[in-house]
């Protein structure tokens, strides 16, 4: 998994997407639909780490997923407005310190009540935490996530 999501983030392998999204599908559609989701949210990246990259791979996970749970996605009612330091290079501790104040809800709330953020990878759970803090304060009942894969946290 290390080398597929490396390909897919780093090295434009954007097909590797419809892969993903089929295994969320069939591991986790079930629960997701109990869920009662409104909205889908990937996690932004800052625009800087956007435009070096091309892409946003969570952004892509979530259209696709979405499209095939009749789910909406909003890709402009959270923003990483903190130019963080890549997570995979932290330990736990700075892994949260690092994203301390990181996400901001653009407009000031959240109309939606039970959001599903999306995420490539979940390795000590500080990104989701921190963008959930965020959406939770600004009116979200419900905050649950999926990724691709879990990393190894340190």
């Amino acid at each position: 998994m290390r080398e597929s999501i490396g390909r897919f983030k780093y090295k434009n392998r954007r097909e590797y997407a419809n892969y993903y999204v089929q295994e969320l599908l069939n591991t986790c559609g079930g629960a997701v639909n109990t869920w009662n989701i409104d909205l889908l949210i990937p996690i932004p990246l800052h625009k800087s780490r956007r435009r070096k990259r091309g892409f946003n791979q969570a952004e892509l996970i979530a259209k696709k997923l979405g499209k095939e749970l009749g789910i909406p996605v909003c890709t402009d009612s959270l923003l990483r407005i903190k130019k963080t330091s890549p997570q995979k290079e932290l330990n736990d501790q700075e892994r949260r310190s690092n994203l301390k104040n990181a996400f901001q809800v653009v407009n000031n709330h959240v109309k939606f009540k039970r959001v599903l953020l999306i995420d490539d990878i979940y390795t000590t759970g500080s990104t989701i935490d921190a963008a959930a803090a965020v959406l939770l304060e600004h009116g979200a009942e419900k905050v649950y996530f999926l990724s691709i894969s879990i990393g190894r946290g340190y």
